[in-house]
């Protein structure tokens, strides 16, 4: 079985959009590779860690991630179960025309920074957009618009979120995704969790929300709901798929997607059928 599996969607002048399945047996790193465009990598199953330099990031989908052309990189999977990305690529007029100035590296198409946290409903633009291609229900001028909204919420002020704090900081948030992450079903409790990162409750929660811009819990129910957004696709029993992300019933469930998402899981469905 080949690690990679890539499916291309969608190929224009504007954007190349690719869905990208790893199945994660290599956990330790790979070896270093780099891309030769700008590539804006949505997780929305599972989660690796992309190591830069000194620097790693783990991606899951509460999260962008951003590949500069020919900047090395590796990848490992600390959880099992692989991962599958949503993979961009814009045209660089497009992209210098929809990310900040202040986002790029001076005079360069690459990005200055490594991940960015992405709100609700650009999760669900992701979704959107992959359902929609996979289906084949989304005419290309429909698919590129999705694109450039996605893009643009993605890098949006008020709709995405930089990382903050120190380099420490950041490696004690990662290790508390980890922990997470291995059982989105399991309801944690904030002492087991500091437990194994190492820290007080207290200073865990303090830390989460500086680096994060969001409690943990939070962070919690936002991955149990991404996860939701890649299987609603081909779900029969909405009841026992909350039930399988650790929902108490299918009304916990259905109203915590209605809040991040502005609809239920049943109309989710119905708007990926009906298009």
């Amino acid at each position: 079985m080949a690690d990679f599996s890539i499916s291309n969607l969608l190929d224009t002048k504007i954007a190349v959009v690719r869905d990208v399945v790893c199945s994660g047996e290599c956990r330790h790193r790979s070896d270093e590779e780099c891309t030769h465009r700008t590539h804006l990598v949505f997780p929305y199953r599972g989660l690796f860690v992309r190591h830069v330099g000194r620097e790693d990031v783990v991606a899951e989908s509460n999260q962008l991630l951003c590949f500069n052309p020919y900047e090395g990189y590796q990848v490992s999977h600390p959880v099992a179960g692989g991962d599958a990305c949503l993979d961009l690529q814009l045209d660089e007029a497009v992209l210098h025309e929809l990310v900040p100035a202040e986002l790029l590296q001076r005079g360069t198409n690459a990005l200055a920074m490594q991940r960015r946290r992405i709100d609700p409903r650009a999760q669900a633009l992701v979704a959107l957009l992959r359902h929609s291609l996979h289906r084949g229900v989304a005419e290309t001028l429909e698919a590129e618009t999705l694109v450039l909204t996605l893009v643009r919420r993605a890098f949006g002020e008020r709709t995405s979120h930089g990382v903050r704090g120190s380099a420490g900081r950041r490696k004690l948030v990662d290790r508390a995704k980890l922990v997470i992450a291995s059982d989105l079903a399991q309801r944690w409790t904030l002492a087991e969790i500091a437990d194994e990162v190492g820290v007080s409750p207290v200073y865990l929660t303090q830390v989460f929300s500086q680096v994060e811009g969001m409690p943990l819990y939070r962070y919690q129910l936002r991955l149990r709901l991404g996860r939701a957004l890649d299987l609603l696709g081909a779900c029969d029993d909405l009841t026992q798929l909350g039930l399988e992300l650790g929902f108490s019933s299918h009304s916990h469930f259905s109203a915590a997607f209605r809040q991040a998402y502005g609809r239920s899981p049943a109309e989710f469905q119905r708007s990926l059928r009906l298009r």
